[in-house]
């Protein structure tokens, strides 16, 4: 175990490292960056929480005693009622989740065309940028669907990007530095978005509680027995909130480049 008493770490960085069990007393933490952590089990006490901004999936927080976890979810499903049709638990409410998808996308794809095309290459505070994001979604859909779903060991293009905190991995691409233009990402994503639609297509109610298992090797996602609805709602889920990033994120880009 290191102790650190009375010394000033400030600007330090922490990258791949097993906090867990440590304890923080009298410490300023101020402007901290956390990404790709798992808070689990954290406990903040006699605290001044001012101008947090937190990104995450919650669930069990409580803040003063009061459980904020459902307060949260029932506000983000007011400001888009379209969210709550990315729980689906029909063969139907796929079809449907992934068509509004595809509308959505369109309507963000158009917005990014107005922008000049080195700007889909920019990113803003850190985050991903446009095309980025893109080749992220390409790669979910490769590792859930393709790998997860339909047992390709291999289904990966160079162009996949895996998020940042997943270690690198045999046969998986990672090039951070190659620079694709708006047009080369939107084909393989419509490759990826039309084998995606295949099998939600030739889903049924009762196939959806079935049990599958991605194929053995150290790869991603880990070969483990999960319903066949899992792998699609996490699809779901990355495609809906990535979009919500590409949104913030074309805001900004929009005010840089006017």
């Amino acid at each position: 175990m290191a102790e650190f008493i009375e010394q000033d770490l400030s600007g330090s960085r922490f990258e791949r490292v097993d906090l867990r069990g440590s304890t923080f007393t009298d410490a300023y933490l101020n402007d901290i960056q956390i990404r790709d952590a798992i808070l689990s089990g954290m406990r903040v006490n006699e605290a001044i929480l001012d101008g947090v901004e937190i990104n995450a999936e919650i669930r069990n927080v409580r803040i003063n005693g009061v459980d904020v976890a459902p307060l949260v979810e029932a506000e983000l499903d007011r400001r888009y009622p379209q969210r709550a049709k990315m729980r689906p638990t029909t063969a139907a409410g796929f079809a449907e989740a992934w068509e509004i998808l595809g509308m959505l996308w369109s309507g963000t794809i158009d917005r990014a065309r107005t922008l000049p095309p080195d700007a889909l290459h920019e990113r803003v505070d850190g985050e991903w940028s446009f095309i980025e994001t893109l080749r992220h979604l390409s790669f979910a859909s490769a590792a859930w669907v393709a790998r997860g779903i339909l047992r390709d060991p291999s289904p990966w293009h160079p162009l996949d990007l895996p998020w940042d905190g997943m270690p690198d991995k045999p046969g998986i691409p990672r090039d951070r530095d190659v620079r694709p233009d708006l047009d080369t990402v939107l084909a393989l994503r419509d490759e990826r978005r039309a084998m995606v639609a295949r099998v939600i297509d030739g889903l049924t109610d009762e196939s959806l509680v079935s049990v599958i298992t991605p194929p053995a090797g150290d790869s991603w996602p880990p070969s483990e027995e999960i319903p066949l609805s899992e792998p699609l709602l996490v699809v779901l889920n990355e495609e809906w909130q990535h979009r919500l990033y590409a949104e913030r994120d074309l805001d900004m880009l929009a005010e840089r480049h006017r």
